[in-house]
């Protein structure tokens, strides 16, 4: 299986540092601004988001985790015991305006869930979508408002993120076929 590095460590940080500024600028500041990272990298990059911002803003935004996993419209597929992990949003999102942040774009299937899922929790002013990689092939009709790096895939290819604290190696984004 041939694999293809297609970013880096500085890379990946230079993509989130100007997605910090982006998400800044589009929402005039941080008033009434949270993150919502996806589980697993997607809540690693909401982190890294947050600590972006508040090295530019010295502001601290609210980050929250969310586990999609009862949302998936794959659920009977994913197996008999699907692994069910913590969701924690321990704010109030009402008439926030959330960012979502996930780690690849792919179908938009997850983002869906996300979305189903987030409004359980109240009802945003809006909600933003925040991606490291958007590699195409949509199912339904989502966006990112904020792209680290769009990557031309064919559906056969794999992209796997790779950050330090939930795999233990070097940062980078590899595309495998």
């Amino acid at each position: 299986m041939a694999a293809v590095k297609i970013m880096d460590q500085e890379a990946i940080r230079r993509a989130v540092l100007r997605m910090a500024h982006e998400i800044l600028e589009k929402n005039k500041g941080v008033e009434h601004l949270a993150l919502v990272g996806i589980r697993t990298r997607g809540v690693i990059l909401a982190q890294r988001l947050k600590q972006a911002i508040k090295d530019i803003e010295a502001v601290e935004v609210p980050t929250g985790i969310l586990d999609i996993t009862l949302y998936r419209d794959d659920l009977t597929m994913v197996g008999a015991k699907p692994q069910v992990r913590e969701t924690l949003i321990d704010f109030d999102i009402t008439d926030l305006k959330i960012v979502l942040v996930d780690d690849v774009f792919f179908t938009g299937r997850t983002i869906r869930a996300g979305l189903d899922a987030l409004v359980d929790f109240g009802r945003p002013a809006i909600i933003q979508l925040a991606v490291l990689i958007d590699r195409g092939h949509r199912e339904l009709p989502i966006r990112a408002d904020f792209v680290g790096k769009n990557i031309p895939t064919t559906k056969t290819q794999d992209v796997k993120v790779i950050l330090g604290e939930s795999d233990g190696k070097t940062d980078e984004v590899i595309v495998e076929d």
